[in-house]
């Protein structure tokens, strides 16, 4: 008996009796993050790291909910069960199941840059290893947070300079969190959309350090937001929310802009590379830091990775799940009104 199985309701332990981000409701499941592609509703009981815990209260109301540290043991059925920081969104978590003397590690989704916010990536040793690929091709390799950050703040300056309004579009769990940091060094005037608010106010609560910002209301009038930041999920993209901001410059943060073109074809006006996944030589370090004998790949360039990984003889196959991405094609579960 295989220690995790890919079955049709998502990752199953048989032995422990029990799912890793399972995409139906099942009796036990365990969270590595509370992006909706890995947190779902339906299930009897949830168990995530402590910081998640409000997270999927936010997003899937109330429920069954453990919350534990990170490194902390947990036995289901015997099979000894821990969270180790996955670096990908704050609370986020790699999942180690340990029995009769095998390990896995079921990654979630993680990035191995600390962001300052969401744990450093913590490489995991064990026999089997199950990644993500989101960006599993050579050309995605992240230019260091600090020069982002840089290239997002000259961006805001020069639009504070032309008398325009800033606003960047940013997931609204995670990717937002990372901006709000970035700009807060050039400004103090920051406006957030509702999806985003909710998320503050939750992180703020559960004890997370933010900066100042303030919610967009339908009354405020238009020269309110001249020369300030707005940041907006994804869906506001192209939604009437929009129109409050008459001159006003787009700028796009998702991984997919480090393919040039992307961002003329979305007709924004910037585009910046900032990902809360790992780049293809993140992948690769992780991967071979855990030791791993054997490597699931998962959604993403699953195919590209897996077949790269047994060209340098390591054991790799791809598996299928519902998993997506988060990276600006997702739309924003949170309740969105402004």
């Amino acid at each position: 008996m295989a220690l995790i199985e890919f079955s049709e309701k998502g990752l199953y332990c048989p032995a422990g009796d029990f799912y890793i981000d399972p995409w139906r409701g099942v009796d036990r499941a365990i969270i590595t993050h509370a992006h909706s592609d890995h947190a779902r509703m339906g299930s009897k009981y949830y168990l995530c790291h402590h910081l998640t815990k409000p997270l999927l209260q936010l997003r899937l109301g109330n429920h069954l909910f453990e919350g534990i540290g990170w490194g902390e043991t947990v036995s289901m059925n015997g099979v000894r069960v821990s969270l180790h920081p996955a670096g990908h969104i704050i609370g986020s978590s790699q999942v180690r199941i340990e029995y009769r003397g095998e390990v896995w590690v079921i990654s979630g989704d993680y990035k191995t840059e600390n962001d300052g916010l969401s744990g450093a990536f913590e490489p995991v040793a064990c026999h089997s290893f199950l990644t993500e690929s989101t960006f599993g091709l050579p050309i995605y390799r992240w230019k260091p947070q600090p020069q982002l950050f840089h290239d997002i703040q000259q961006w805001v300056v020069g639009n504070q300079a032309a008398g325009k309004t800033s606003v960047l579009v940013a997931y609204s769990l995670g990717k937002a969190q990372r901006v709000l940091q970035a700009v807060a060094h050039v400004t103090d005037n920051i406006f957030v959309h509702g999806a985003v608010w909710n998320v503050h106010q939750t992180l703020e609560q559960a004890g997370i350090a933010l900066p100042a910002v303030k919610r967009v209301m339908p009354d405020m009038p238009k020269e309110t937001f001249r020369g300030s930041v707005v940041i907006a999920p994804p869906s506001a993209e192209d939604s009437p929310w929009m129109k409050r901001f008459p001159d006003h410059s787009l700028g796009v943060c998702s991984g997919w802009m480090q393919v040039r073109g992307n961002a003329r074809r979305k007709n924004v006006d910037a585009g910046f590379a900032l990902s809360d996944h790992a780049d293809w030589p993140g992948l690769l370090n992780a991967i071979k830091a855990t030791g791993a004998q054997r490597v699931f790949v998962t959604h993403g360039f699953q195919a590209a990775l897996s077949r790269y990984l047994n060209e340098q003889g390591l054991e790799a196959h791809e598996v299928k799940t519902e998993f997506g991405n988060d990276e600006g094609e997702e739309p924003d579960t949170v309740n969105e009104s402004a």
